[in-house]
């Protein structure tokens, strides 16, 4: 368990622990009632000595007196007890409530960074025939091309740049990155002969930005 202001964070695990000791201590606490009533019904506060001040000779006096004392500690221990599972959950929970947060923010940042990665597409897909090699590696109208095998929006000058490498990768396959729906997406393009124009059958058009 950790100490307030040190120590390990408290865990599920810890609490589970808490809730197990508590199970406990009320079994105990019951079982001290069962046999203060198997004595006559005694109770906690019944008197133990008869009418004439002598101990009671219809039950047994120092078992009662056990109980008694047993139930009394067990009660502020399990007080004490019920203390330390509403402080362990409240520090779980406010744990939980910090980690949520600090996901979001994450969250945040990662769609911050997808949002500058987003603004570095340089060309577009206009146009894809059925059939052809864009096409079968997934390839769709609309993608923005992020990078076309070494290509991107650092290096790409024009459409030739994609031509030239469409041209030597005849045959093998190209790593392209396009942004979809606003997420990347990486596709694997292999330019080659097929029963249409070109090699990827694909239309391409430069991004004005």
């Amino acid at each position: 368990m950790a100490e307030p202001g040190g120590g390990r964070p408290v865990t599920v695990s810890d609490v589970q622990q808490l809730v197990r000791r508590k199970d406990e201590i009320e079994a105990q606490i019951k079982a001290c009632y069962e046999l203060l009533e198997g004595q006559k019904g005694v109770g906690m506060h019944e008197p133990l000595v008869d009418a004439e001040g002598f101990p009671r000779a219809d039950i047994d006096v120092y078992q009662v007196r056990t109980a008694r004392h047993n139930i009394i500690c067990l009660q502020n221990d399990h007080k004490a007890l019920m203390k330390q599972v509403e402080e362990a959950l409240h520090k779980l929970h406010a744990r939980e409530k910090e980690k949520h947060a600090r996901d979001e923010a994450e969250a945040m940042a990662e769609a911050m960074r997808q949002n500058q990665s987003l603004a570095q597409a340089f060309a577009k897909v206009n146009a894809v025939t059925p059939g052809s090699p864009a096409s079968v590696s997934g390839l769709q109208v609309d993608d923005e091309i992020v990078e076309f095998g070494s290509v991107n929006a650092n290096n790409f000058q024009n459409l030739q740049n994609i031509a030239t490498v469409v041209q030597h990768s005849e045959g093998r396959p190209l790593s392209v990155t396009v942004i979809r729906g606003g997420r990347r997406v990486h596709v694997g393009l292999t330019p080659k002969r097929w029963a249409g124009k070109g090699l990827l059958g694909c239309n391409i058009i430069p991004l004005q930005r």
